[in-house]
């Protein structure tokens, strides 16, 4: 299981004191040096279905390059190379496991998926 932060994210350090809490072991990542990769973005958007939720649409580099208005006229492929470039604009933290992938942390979801099982 892999896992994308950033050391200054309250998100990202609550779901790794969760994997630790549960434990559940994980190697973790740092995003902005190290974003996913187009195939591991793939698998997220099969996962999320809506390419907008892998977005960190709070984020300073999301409005610098304007997203809100182009990010609707790119292909997809070309959207998941810009995540691919750019780990800030990547919605965090961002989970991988061997059956899903996550993006950002909702502890009730986290328990289900993770800890209780289907």
């Amino acid at each position: 299981m892999k896992i994308f932060t950033l050391k200054t994210c309250d998100s990202c350090r609550k779901a790794t004191k969760f994997l630790k809490e549960n434990d559940i072991s994980f190697t973790e990542i740092p995003i902005r040096e190290t974003p996913p990769s187009l195939q591991e973005l793939r698998a997220a958007l099969e996962s999320t279905v809506d390419l907008r939720k892998l977005f960190n649409t709070s984020g300073q580099d999301y409005r610098s390059l304007n997203l809100k208005e182009t990010l609707p006229t790119l292909s997809e492929e070309a959207a998941l190379e810009l995540l691919a470039s750019n780990g800030n604009l990547i919605k965090r933290p961002f989970l991988i496991t061997a059956d899903t992938t996550m993006v950002g942390f909702k502890p009730e979801i986290w328990q289900e998926t993770l800890v209780t099982g289907p």
